[in-house]
């Protein structure tokens, strides 16, 4: 093979590599429509309190915040982006005073943007994985922690 086809031939995989790398994943921003009753979002949430916190966890062996969302939606059907950030940025906005049981509630734990996620489960509650307790129940309006640190919530599914 001639120099000029492999440098054309290398050029063209580049050209492909770099398409691939940049497209966007199928889905990978959008939660799926779906209807769920609300019995069963706080049911299959709430039977995971206790599973400790585990960074980037995703089963039951440990979750992160998204992990656990993430897996809990798996569970009733909907599927979710990985991290928080992405999951802020699915769904419909949703006002504090309209949250719902099943609306996702986002916080900026780290001084720089969406950081935290958790499932609002009614009752100013939300139900999240938080490092040093794992899956837990925690007031949203928290004057300690969480109440200046909630950004805003996320409406991903249709609940009855």
């Amino acid at each position: 093979m001639n120099n000029s086809v492999l440098l054309k031939s290398t050029f063209i995989t580049f050209l492909a590599a770099l398409a691939i790398f940049f497209s966007p994943v199928m889905g990978e921003n959008k939660a799926e429509a779906s209807t769920i009753a609300s019995e069963d979002i706080t049911t299959t949430a709430q039977k995971f309190i206790g599973v400790k916190y585990r960074y980037g966890g995703t089963t039951t062996a440990g979750f992160d915040c998204s992990g656990y969302v993430r897996h809990v939606y798996s569970e009733l059907g909907v599927s979710l982006p990985r991290t928080s950030k992405s999951m802020y940025d699915t769904g419909t906005a949703v006002e504090k005073s309209d949250l719902a049981v099943g609306d996702l509630v986002f916080f900026n734990t780290s001084g720089s943007g969406i950081s935290h996620v958790g499932i609002y489960i009614g009752d100013n509650k939300f139900i999240h994985s938080m490092t040093g307790t794992g899956v837990t129940t925690t007031d949203i309006n928290d004057k300690w922690y969480w109440g200046s640190r909630y950004v805003g919530a996320k409406r991903v599914a249709t609940v009855e």
